[in-house]
């Protein structure tokens, strides 16, 4: 480490405040006609106020500066330059520099070790404990907590062997979930085997027709008895053997049932977990545990958020610039600039057809679906960085920005090669994907989005449309023509509503902005997903204390906030049944590290996984808060 980098946060002027950056040179040589860049979630805005440092550009989360003064930056010296007129004041102490470097006059690049952003207005306390101690109400290691359950607590047994006579499909599904067991356990005791042996208890299976789609009962006698009337049931009746089979063997304050029975069956039908792989790649190894860590929790839809700004992460044989261009980030690549977190060096990573095939295959052994996102008509900078014929060559640059400060970054209706590319992406995607849906994005159009492009504006006029979201309507009908072509449900945010959205039949939406959003597009006839930041976006920070970690815009989301929020409190009577069910999302722009992705979504992972599954009426807090400390993580 020979350069290091300070970030203070001053909360003058308001309302942003200032951000302050010293680089100290901590090398033993002077440093000459160099440029420092950095990626951070705070932003320097068109229009700020800059001291010291000359600003040379921004795209989204990428900046880069220079000193104002020319003289060497001499050993043990230090450069302080301080800017105000970002895009809003930081939140925590992740909120300013994630990742920095040097770029020397001669190109090359030295990284540069950031600090914590520290806050010049106040101390910061210490972050509270985000689980109170909790306590058992009976002392079964199940989450989500069954919907009925009357048990009376014994001793475990050594193993649970099957009985004879079992079906060969329920063997396999019983070593199955064991084997999910050992991979999301690998140091712990095996739960299943096919014979009795000293200290084994015998599991048998029975068949009932009256018992829901994904619902079991277990009987707890001499022989356990696991009844279900579909497969999806007699795995989910096995995995909550296996989670008390596993409490008990893991932690002394936990039994197994002697006597008694559970009766159990989901609240909702849609049970998902979203997970963003655009703004921070994970492997295909860490997706499938991923997905293990969902099964285990009884979700049994995984959304795969496979485009964003930041990069193309799905192999498109027909369009491989998608997942070159698309899919690489550089300090040498102007269209695509690292990004929160990255560094200088060149990053591409992608999934290739078989990885998402092999992925689908695994998830689907365990129950789960898996449905691909393609973000469009926004969000699409990586797209047009791979196929800049995608634009229209009139349209004024930096003319709009997105939210997340990209310009110019949304896919042009009134360019008919738009629709040839996106056939042709859902036609490979489909192929892929089993899934009856496809998620299209369609959030965040900056509400100003393509005015300066004569060819949109031409085609405003031909069609008589009035401005950026009844075009992004006009767009996304035809989106949808293309999905039900293909027998495919078209899925998206809520703002595919805007500007007259797109017909309800075989649409369903994902409210995510507010819970009331959910509310009104029910009115407006489409089926609903509730995804509030506010309760469900595991990104967000646990605490408002500055030293905690996450995302801010939705206001600390704490653990509890995430267990206790009804989504479908204030839905009316009539339109309950529009209420599909519930999502996790996992936007990982803070997700630099597994170490991040495991402070920042347990416990709360496990909370939506309870508000998916158990009825409110059967949910404790306390018992929550003693249970979840044994989840699994990344």
């Amino acid at each position: 480490m020979t350069y290091f980098l300070e970030n203070t946060w001053l909360p003058d002027p308001a309302p942003a405040g200032t951000w302050q950056i010293t680089l100290h040179n901590l090398s033993d040589t002077a440093l000459t006609g160099f440029r420092l860049s950095l990626t951070s979630i705070t932003r320097v805005m068109p229009s700020h106020d800059l001291h010291n440092a000359v600003f040379h550009r921004r795209a989204a989360n990428y900046h880069e500066f220079s000193p104002k003064d020319a003289a060497p930056l001499a050993p043990g010296d230090a450069w302080t330059f301080s800017v105000s007129g970002l895009n809003r004041s930081p939140f925590h102490r992740n909120d300013a520099a994630k990742t920095a470097w040097i770029t020397h006059s001669d190109g090359s690049t030295h990284p540069v070790q950031t600090g914590d952003l520290t806050h010049g207005g106040t101390a910061p306390a210490l972050p509270a404990p985000r689980l109170p101690a909790g306590r058992l109400t009976l002392p079964f290691a199940v989450l989500p907590w069954p919907n009925a359950i009357d048990a009376a607590p014994g001793d475990a047994p050594v193993i649970l062997h099957a009985a004879p006579g079992a079906a060969q499909d329920d063997l396999r599904l019983m070593l199955s979930v064991d084997a999910l067991h050992s991979r999301l356990f690998p140091a712990a005791r095996r739960l299943f085997q096919l014979s009795d042996v000293p200290g084994s208890r015998a599991l048998r299976f029975a068949n009932d027709a009256a018992i829901p789609a994904e619902g079991y009962r277990l009987d707890f006698g001499d022989d356990i008895i696991l009844a279900a009337s579909t497969a999806a049931g007699r795995r989910y009746g096995l995995i909550t053997l296996a989670q008390m089979l596993h409490g008990a063997f893991t932690d002394p304050d936990f039994k197994f049932p002697a006597t008694g029975q559970i009766a159990d069956a989901p609240r909702y039908d849609w049970r998902g977990c979203h997970l963003d792989v655009s703004r921070h790649f994970w492997p295909a190894d860490d997706v499938r545990r991923i997905i293990d860590m969902m099964a285990w929790q009884k979700f049994n839809l995984f959304h795969w958020h496979l485009t964003d700004d930041e990069g193309w992460r799905a192999e498109i044989k027909a369009y491989p610039q998608l997942t070159d261009t698309g899919a690489t980030r550089g300090a040498d690549l102007p269209g695509m600039l690292p990004q929160l977190g990255d560094s200088a060096d060149r990053q591409r990573a992608f999934y290739t057809q078989q990885d998402m095939r092999d992925v689908v295959a695994h998830a689907t052994a365990l129950g789960v679906d898996v449905m691909p996102e393609i973000e469009t008509p926004g969000h699409a900078a990586c797209v047009l960085a791979a196929l800049p014929h995608l634009a229209d060559p009139d349209e004024t640059p930096d003319s709009y920005y997105s939210v997340q400060g990209y310009f110019n970054n949304a896919l042009n209706p009134a360019v008919p090669e738009t629709f040839t590319m996106l056939e042709t992406v859902f036609d490979e995607i489909a192929e892929i994907f089993p899934s009856r849906y496809i998620h299209i994005g369609g959030d965040e159009v900056a509400a100003n989005a393509w005015l300066a492009s004569p060819l949109a504006r031409a085609l405003m006029k031909r069609e008589n449309l009035s401005g950026t979201f009844e075009l992004q309507s006009w767009f996304l009908r035809r989106v949808k023509a293309m999905l039900s072509a293909r027998g495919k449900v078209m899925v998206g945010w809520n703002e595919i509503a805007h500007g007259g959205g797109v017909p309800p039949e075989d649409t369903l939406l994902m409210a995510w902005e507010n819970p009331q959003v959910g509310i009104d597009l029910a009115k407006q006839g489409y089926d609903v997903v509730m995804t509030p930041g506010q309760a469900y976006y595991l990104d967000m920070v646990q605490s408002d204390d500055w030293l905690d970690n996450g995302a801010g815009w939705a206001g600390p989301v704490p653990p509890e906030q995430s267990y206790t929020y009804e989504a479908e409190g204030d839905f009316p009577a009539d339109l309950r049944q529009q209420m599909r069910g519930v999502q996790a999302c996992i936007w990982c722009e803070h997700y630099t590290t597994k170490a991040w992705f495991n402070d920042l979504i347990f416990p709360r992972l496990c909370a939506v996984a309870e508000a998916g599954w158990t009825q409110s009426t059967a949910k404790d807090w306390h018992r929550f808060a003693r249970q979840v400390r044994l989840h699994p993580t990344l």
